[in-house]
């Protein structure tokens, strides 16, 4: 293997490139090539190893926690600029299948692309984990409408609202509610 930049990878500014790995050892590639990056003197051509992660809150056992969840579940982020060694090195870091690309060269990550992903990461407010959908008929648990069912006619992701259709002297009408306060019939 030709340990210079004269090889097939003719870029030599920083990139970012998207790596595959198997799922669920997002984390430990990205500790392992961290620690191999500086074990090997590779610090001049890996500069960052990335896990893209977004945070969420989740309703379990009817309380609310937020939660961080990978975006690219099996894909890591790595700035580097690209070389045949760097190549070979990120490739045969254990748990890594090989970079996303088109044939055997890697594709770099746009530059629009490396922003929405920063500013999905970066979000301010977590977004609402509601596992309903339009449609799903539920049983209000709490407020002034508990005991009563309806049918979901909107979802709020933001603010983790649902609109439901609750039957009320005949005529169906629309209660916005916490995802809190419903549960599955």
């Amino acid at each position: 293997m030709n340990n210079n930049s004269t090889g097939r990878y003719t870029n030599s500014n920083r990139e970012w490139y998207v790596i595959h790995t198997y799922s669920g050892y997002e984390e430990k590639v990205a500790e392992s090539i961290k620690q191999r990056t500086s074990s090997l003197d590779m610090a001049d051509k890996i500069f960052e190893v990335l896990v893209p992660k977004e945070k969420m809150i989740e309703i379990k056992n009817g309380k609310r926690r937020v939660v961080e969840k990978k975006i690219f579940q099996g894909y890591v982020l790595v700035n580097m600029k690209i070389s045949e060694d760097a190549w070979y090195f990120i490739r045969n870091t254990p748990g890594v299948t090989g970079f996303v690309g088109s044939g055997s060269e890697p594709t770099p990550v746009s530059k629009e692309e490396i922003e929405k992903i920063n500013k999905r990461m970066g979000r301010e407010q977590p977004k609402y984990q509601i596992n309903f959908k339009i449609g799903d008929v539920v049983n209000i648990v709490d407020g002034p409408f508990k005991s009563f069912d309806g049918s979901i006619s909107d979802i709020d992701q933001q603010k983790g609202k649902l609109k439901v259709l609750v039957n009320m002297f005949g005529r169906e009408t629309p209660v916005e509610l916490d995802s809190l306060q419903v549960k599955k019939v």
